[in-house]
């Protein structure tokens, strides 16, 4: 579970971001024609090829029991190729390959979520949401960091990693920024404890287990009712391949219809069920001004 803070730019695009919605596409005839084609292809090959991080927990990561290749992200995938016929090929990369990897033809499909905003977001189509979630914040137990409010982070020293939309608002708050590369958690938790961190934001359900996998050794919390921007995460397809999009949004519509989704999210995010968007009060945070 000491992936949970490597996310980095994963964070701001994979989960941790904006709302992110399967996009409507109005396509020419050859291009209609063309992704039928491709489709085609996939369904003769008996496979579809997918890109994934495994190095990312709970979304794709490596057992330690067999090594082998799992995570909500992976399981959820997985269980769509089932549902159409197919087997999976997938190939781990950098998440920044990712959508170079779609251009391509490597892949079929990235596991890579494009925000709202995005300069990607007509460039690629996006896959019905399969979870949706919110920016919290990790504190101090004993002290709360002295923050109170989304407002107190101002002056604050937060960690993450670079570029991160986590790392932009609290940039925007006027934090004082403690960059990151690659650490595990304990790294992230011990600074928090001994003070050279105040305040780490990031995924809510990320920050809860962690937190959870953490509370024997680091005295640490969320930041419990100090919420903003919730978001969504979805797959990412190459522009033009609609049919594909439209197959992959079949088949999860009827993974949500069944239950087999929540089972899913349940398995990987000790019981919560992310595959609807929770009722809360949402600070909204615009950091679009954020270099």
């Amino acid at each position: 579970m000491n992936k949970w803070f490597k996310l980095g730019a994963v964070a701001a695009t994979l989960f941790l971001g904006a709302c992110s919605t399967s996009t409507s596409t109005t396509t020419s005839k050859d291009t209609v024609s063309q992704a039928q084609k491709n489709w085609d292809a996939i369904e003769k090959a008996g496979k579809i090829k997918v890109a994934t991080a495994g190095t990312l927990y709970p979304q794709s990561f490596h057992t330690d029991k067999d090594n082998s290749l799992t995570g909500y992200d992976v399981e959820i995938v997985k269980e769509v190729a089932k549902r159409l016929n197919l087997e999976v090929d997938f190939t781990e990369m950098g998440v920044d390959g990712m959508l170079t990897a779609l251009d391509s033809g490597q892949v079929d499909i990235a596991n890579y979520s494009i925000e709202e905003g995005s300069k990607y977001v007509d460039k690629y189509l996006r896959t019905e949401p399969h979870k949706y979630s919110f920016t919290s914040m990790v504190v101090r137990e004993s002290d709360n960091s002295g923050i109170y409010s989304w407002a107190d982070v101002k002056g604050k020293k937060a960690a993450g990693a670079a570029s991160t939309n986590y790392m932009k608002i609290a940039k925007k708050l006027g934090a004082e920024l403690v960059i990151y590369d690659n650490v595990t958690n304990d790294v992230y938790m011990s600074d928090l404890v001994n003070g050279r961190t105040d305040v780490i934001i990031n995924d809510y359900y990320l920050q809860k287990i962690a937190v959870a996998f953490g509370k024997d050794t680091f005295p640490i919390k969320i930041n419990e009712g100090i919420y903003a921007n919730p978001y969504s995460a979805s797959f990412s397809i190459k522009l033009g391949n609609d049919v594909i999009q439209q197959k992959f949004n079949e088949a999860l519509k009827s993974m949500k219809e069944d239950g087999t989704l929540t089972e899913i999210s349940k398995t990987f995010f000790a019981g919560e069920d992310v595959t609807q968007p929770k009722d809360l009060k949402l600070e909204k945070i615009d950091f679009s001004d954020v270099e």
